[in-house]
């Protein structure tokens, strides 16, 4: 197999992705490849990922139980800490209780994992992350999909099936910022078999979360919580299930328990929300100052704000000339996101100033004349 060839056709579609490095911490301001620049492209929303409480809080998870964890849960590898942070994790979303995971993309295979032998079917979210397609076909499910939070569509789909099955959606929606009704999608659920599960990777600490009774929530702690990991939140018989069936969990060692000790002080933080308030003022600020500017982004109330040009090699020269004016913003590309629909993806931080804000959009405008 030729990889060399095919490594030269992906960068001949502007498709080739490269690794900038970071020489600093998280940050509304870092230095990327020896040049200060302002991030715009973090999922570190609320500003946690370097926050001193938390990192103190780290130092002192790993004076009190070293650094790696040393096994899978099911072994030796369960520490105090991390029980401790299951339970608040469960009381914070008022669910019976959570599963910790060493990241979404591997929750999300857990679920699928442990309920192969118990779902006859999964529709999909046409906009779902990758690891919810991947989940189901780790099972071998047909991957049905239903048009982006069209619920006619759903319901359509939801008739042609027999049996037990999945719904699943991202809560927010990575690559375009907007919400899934939830509500709504629980309603038309009510009347069948089907499971409820959710994504709410890009929404938790953010946005309360609507977790209907009986169904599934996944979210991560490697964005708005700045630690990392992932947890599942439900029912305490699906959790237990879980534990029993779940492959990505019973194989893989756990995370580190100093992280779920910081993760204790994110949390508490999350909850006082002077942080999430401050990134919600941004959000608000953002869409005030592209609006005058006369810049056409996508809709979004969330700190996902992506603005869609088009073609792949177009965002990757738009992205580059803002890197050279000190504004990290990532080019958004194929297969990440449907062709033709190449975007750059701002996300904004309660770090961020309103005057970082306004000189990034007037950049944007002048970079696109």
């Amino acid at each position: 197999m030729n990889f060399s060839k095919k490594i030269s056709d992906i960068a001949q579609n502007h498709l080739l992705r490269l690794r900038r490095i970071a020489n600093s911490a998280q940050g509304a301001i870092m230095e990327v490849d020896g040049k200060k620049i302002v991030n715009f492209c973090s999922n570190d929303y609320l500003s946690l990922a370097n926050h001193p409480k938390i990192k103190e809080a780290l130092i002192e998870g790993v004076k009190l139980y070293g650094v790696g964890s040393g096994a899978s849960h099911l072994v030796s590898g369960h520490s105090k800490s991390h029980h401790i942070f299951e339970e608040a994790l469960a009381e914070h979303t008022g669910q019976q209780r959570t599963l910790l995971f060493s990241s979404g993309y591997s929750a999300n295979l857990g679920i699928f994992s442990a309920l192969r032998d118990e779902i006859k079917w999964s529709l999909q979210d046409k906009l779902n992350h990758a690891s919810l397609i991947d989940g189901a076909r780790l099972v071998d499910l047909p991957i049905q999909r239903y048009l982006h939070k069209n619920l006619v569509s759903l319901q359509k789909k939801l008739q042609k099936q027999t049996g037990p099955g999945l719904v699943v959606t991202d809560h927010i929606f990575s690559m375009d910022g907007d919400e899934a009704d939830i509500s709504e999608i629980d309603k038309i659920l009510n009347q069948t078999d089907a499971i409820l599960m959710q994504d709410d990777a890009h929404g938790f600490g953010v946005f309360n979360p609507t977790i209907p009774k009986h169904s599934i929530y996944m979210a991560t702690l490697g964005k708005s919580a700045g630690v990392m990991g992932a947890f599942v939140a439900g029912d305490d018989d699906f959790i237990e299930f879980l534990i029993q069936k779940s492959r990505p969990y019973t194989y893989t060692t756990a995370i580190p328990p100093s992280f779920c000790h910081a993760g204790l002080m994110s949390l508490e933080l999350i909850k006082k929300g002077e942080q999430k308030n401050k990134l919600l003022a941004n959000i608000s600020h953002f869409k005030n100052i592209y609006r005058q500017l006369g810049l056409q982004f996508e809709d979004s109330d969330s700190a996902i704000q992506p603005l869609v040009v088009g073609s792949s090699n177009e965002a990757l020269k738009l992205s580059n000339k803002l890197f050279d004016e000190g504004f990290y913003v990532s080019a958004i590309r194929p297969p990440t996101v449907p062709p033709n629909t190449a975007r750059l993806r701002f996300t904004l931080s309660a770090g961020h100033s309103e005057k970082q804000i306004e000189i990034l959009l007037k950049k944007v405008k002048d970079v696109m004349a």
